[in-house]
């Protein structure tokens, strides 16, 4: 069975639309669709019900997905355990957003790996819908997200409840940021909060989809944005960045994510480390959010839930 077939299927089937599969899987539609001709044509069935809607499973297309899903996972677990490096004798594979991975992703890697040295480790980076995809699929056992999905055969536990607190890179900066303010999509109910907290600041002439990569553009300019306390801790630290007073924070938690058939050993080894990285950053996190001013606004909690498709 061609493996590219399947990953074709589950994405068409994913997305309800050829059109997406085609932008995640970098290929025409004319592509997508040969691909899954081809694989209706061996199963000799018709897996997908087209129309101008999209493309919904057909009750034998339905049958397959558990099917393709198992035979994606074998496939990637035989390529992970092929290409464990030599020297090493067990692998995990990781994923996270990208603004998870400082201080807290990097540190959980190596927590396993001081206890484990024959764990081989690799990781992925990407927004909630591709790593939820590639825990579905097995191309990663674990994750951390701010938005996970509820799906079979994952298990979602609390991480982190990160704090984001605004930050400037001048001394002495006040709410009245006016132009210095950059908004950082931490979602809409962090927009909706924001409004209500200080809705002079949303409507900012910058914007950006990444809070790690705000964090490196508001160093190096005069500039501000909310952004997590445990991430800026260094760098308030060096005195190149600064808490602007008076400011609300905003709890942001973090999700972790198992596929069920984690191996059990390494699965207590990754809830272990995993929960001392969470103590040593909510310390340090806490060692931040002490210098705050306290204020009349309300600390508000966002993304208290998961979602589920």
């Amino acid at each position: 069975m061609d493996i590219t077939l399947i990953k074709t299927f589950l994405e068409v089937a994913n997305t309800g639309s050829f059109v997406a599969a085609c932008n995640r899987l970098f290929v025409t539609q004319s592509a997508v669709s040969l691909r899954i001709q081809r694989l209706e044509g061996s199963l000799g069935h018709a897996l997908f019900i087209r129309s101008k809607a999209g493309a919904s499973l057909t009750p034998e297309g339905k049958q397959f997905e558990p099917y393709a899903l198992s035979l994606l996972k074998l496939w990637e677990e035989a390529r992970q355990q092929i290409a464990i490096p030599e020297g090493y004798s067990r692998a995990i594979s990781i994923g996270a957003q990208y603004s998870l991975w400082p201080r807290l992703g990097f540190r959980w890697l190596d927590a396993m790996q001081a206890e484990m040295p024959e764990l081989s480790v690799h990781c992925e980076l990407g927004m909630s819908d591709r790593i939820m995809r590639f825990l579905v699929e097995g191309v990663i056992q674990a994750a951390l997200l701010y938005t996970p999905q509820l799906r079979p055969g994952l298990i979602v536990e609390p991480a982190l409840d990160d704090e984001l607190i605004l930050v400037a890179s001048w001394p002495g900066a006040t709410l009245d940021l006016g132009q210095a303010f950059v908004s950082v999509d931490w979602g809409p109910e962090f927009t909706h909060a924001l409004a209500i907290a200080l809705p002079h600041l949303t409507d900012s002439g910058r914007s950006m989809a990444l809070g790690a990569l705000t964090t490196d553009y508001i160093v190096n300019r005069r500039a501000a944005a909310f952004l997590p306390a445990r991430s800026v801790k260094r760098h308030l630290d060096a005195g190149h960045l600064h808490i602007v007073a008076d400011a609300p924070r905003f709890a942001y938690p973090s999700w972790v994510i198992w596929r069920e058939d984690l191996p059990p050993d390494l699965a207590r080894l990754a809830r272990r480390t995993l929960a001392d990285v969470v103590q040593n950053a909510e310390k340090d996190q806490e060692s931040v959010v002490e210098r705050i001013t306290p204020i009349d606004v309300a600390e508000t909690v966002l993304h208290s839930k998961t979602t589920s498709e």
